[in-house]
Order: C-alpha cells, then sequence, then structure tokens
C-alpha cells in the first residue's frame, strides 16, 4: 500500500506537524532528484507506521520532493526487509525498522533471506518500554509479590503477549530465565487479542507495548508491575523498572525501538544527509511533544552509534532465543 504525501495533507492534522519551520541548522548537500519512497514494514496504524510518516513528511518539506509512503506487513517485517535490501543504496528508498525484522529475526527465523550487513543504520528514532500487568484478580501488585507467588504456586500463572518472537514474548523470556521461573506463554495474533484476554482473566499476565495496557492500568482495570527499559516512564512515574525490583533483573533493558535504515552500499552523503534530517526532526519542539504523548523518548545516534546498538540487540535477544530454543520459519 503507497501513500504519496501531498501538500494538502501536510497543511493538515498530523502532518502539519512537517510544515513547521525548519531549524537553521547546515544541511548536508546532497537531495533526492526523484520521488522517495519510506518503506513501513507494517500494516497502518501503530508506532512503526506513525513514526514511518512524521519521518516522510518531514523530508517531503525538507527536500522538496514528494515522498512516497508504503506499508507493506508480513512475516514479522521480514518480506519488506527482504525486498528492501535488493533496492538502490541511492537514498530514494528508506526503511523504517524496529526490533523485530532488524534484531530479533535473524536469530528466530530459520533461512532468513537477508542479513545486518546488508543494512546501513542511519539513525534510531524512538525507543519505548514494554510494560508488565496483571489481573486485578491476581494477587500481587509488584515485580517482588509476582516472583514470591510463582515460587509458592509453580505453573499456576499463564502470561499472554502480541505473538511468538515478538519484542514483549522476549521480554517475558528474559525474566523468566533470569529469575529462574516459569510461566507458560500463551501467544495471541497481535496486542489487541492479548490485551482482550488479559482483561477478562483467561490469562492473568500480560506482557505489551506500553500503548495500549497503560490506559487500562490508569482506569484499574489492570495492575501495572514493572516497565522494562532502564529507567521509569514519564506517563507511568509511579510504576517501578525490572531492573530495579530484583538483584537478578538489575541489567535488565529491553524496549521497542523505531529507526532508519538505508540499503547497504550508500554514499556517505546519503548518508550524512539524511542522518541530519532525522537529527533536526527530532530536534523540533513539535515532535518532542508528539513523541512524549505516546509515552516515548526521543533518541538521535550517528550511523556508528546506531550501528552498535543494532548489533548489540541483535545479540541480546540472540542469547534469549537460544536459551529458549526458538525456531520459526518466516512466513
Amino acid at each position: 500500500m503507497a501513500d504519496t504525501i501531498s501538500r494538502r495533507d501536510i497543511l493538515s492534522g498530523a502532518a502539519g506537524l512537517a510544515a513547521a519551520a525548519l531549524p537553521a541548522a547546515a544541511k548536508a548537500e546532497w537531495r533526492p532528484s526523484e520521488a522517495v519512497r519510506v518503506i513501513i514494514p507494517a500494516a497502518p496504524g501503530g508506532t512503526t507506521d506513525l513514526m514511518g510518516r512524521l519521518l516522510a513528511q518531514h523530508l517531503q518539506v525538507a527536500w522538496g520532493q514528494s515522498t512516497v509512503v508504503e506499508n507493506k506487513s508480513g512475516g514479522g517485517g521480514t518480506i519488506a526487509m527482504t525486498d528492501f535490501v535488493r533496492q538502490k543504496p541511492d537514498g530514494h528508498t528508506i526503511m523504517l525498522g524496529n526490533p523485530g525484522p532488524n534484531a530479533i529475526a535473524y536469530s528466530i527465523f530459520r533461512n532468513l533471506a537477508y542479513k545486518p550487513e546488508q543494512l546501513q543504520p542511519v539513525s534510531n528514532l524512538i525507543r519505548t518500554t514494554n510494560i508488565v500487568s496483571a489481573h486485578p484478580s491476581v494477587p500481587v501488585k509488584t515485580i517482588p509479590e509476582l516472583v514470591d507467588y510463582l515460587k509458592k504456586n509453580p505453573d499456576s500463572l499463564s502470561y499472554a503477549t502480541s505473538g511468538t518472537g515478538q519484542s514483549p514474548h522476549l521480554t517475558a523470556a528474559w525474566f523468566l530465565q533470569l529469575t529462574g521461573l516459569k510461566m507458560a506463554h500463551i501467544p495471541f495474533r497481535g496486542a489487541g487479542p492479548a490485551l482482550t484476554a488479559a482483561l477478562g482473566g483467561q490469562v492473568p499476565i500480560l506482557f505489551d507495548n506500553l500503548f495500549p495496557s497503560l490506559g487500562q492500568i490508569h482506569e484499574g482495570k489492570l495492575t501495572g508491575l514493572a516497565t522494562t527499559m532502564r529507567e521509569r516512564n514519564a506517563l507511568s512515574p509511579d510504576i517501578p523498572t525490572l531492573r530495579e525490583s530484583a538483584p537478578e533483573l538489575a541489567k535488565f533493558d529491553v524496549s521497542s525501538w523505531f529507526g532508519v535504515f538505508l540499503p547497504a552500499g550508500a554514499p556517505q552523503g546519503v548518508l550524512d544527509a539524511l542522518n541530519g534530517e532525522v537529527k533536526s526532526l527530532l530536534a523540533r519542539d513539535d515532535m518532542k511533544a508528539r513523541i512524549a504523548e505516546i509515552g516515548a523518548i526521543p533518541d538521535y545516534t550517528t550511523p556508528a552509534q546506531y550501528t552498535a546498538f543494532v548489533q548489540a540487540e541483535i545479540e541480546k535477544f540472540g542469547a534469549i532465543i537460544a536459551k529458549e530454543g526458538l525456531q520459526m520459519n518466516p512466513t
């Protein structure tokens, strides 16, 4: 699915964010000579789609070229990524990546059709936390209480996630590995069904992205036990992190992140220009406010920093997956 962002779009609604005055920072000399495609490896809606569209809107204003947003879902993002690595690395095709196809996939999928070295990380955009919650019927309010309950009542609880091999599932797997505990995994086809099952009490524990769980926690329909990044989330400062909840979780740090990639081999001028525009986008006050609204934090990086970050994520998730013995076929 492809959408061309028109001038009318940019001047209305969320697209108006891109019409804000750009910082007067020096720009790299390279400019696209034709329409730019921003590939989103997910269906419309959701954080990957949102960030891809905000980037596209910004680039259209900054570069003065039409920007086409193209959603390619399927295979946990691997279908889009397999096609993307075959594109010319000339800056006219850009990918919005996330942990699924850009970190987890390399270890969990058999015979994956692309490799990390076929991608050039440009910069991250944002990071946001996952969250652990419980149905109110479960007699726990904190992670220490959950740990204690599971020790006294082994195999008594199960947990829901948006699917096997997704970031929330691997968050749960790492938590259980570090604590030496067991809970049965109940995977669902997406975050919505998993949340519905948790709200109904069919599955007592939920590992999820921050939204939409946080709204249910604020309404008292779920009990927030912990968030998963190093720092507490600004929208839920009363909910502790996993790392501060137990000594064995001291190194815990899992986030959902969303960043920009080019095919490998992009010229330095192209890389510098795109990285500079990401920096300009994230420096805008309107973007900072929009990012805060979704409970995320801006996370600009240089290409070298982002490359190192992605590699560390590949290794972290790879270790979790190996210990779990997870292997899947791309679909």
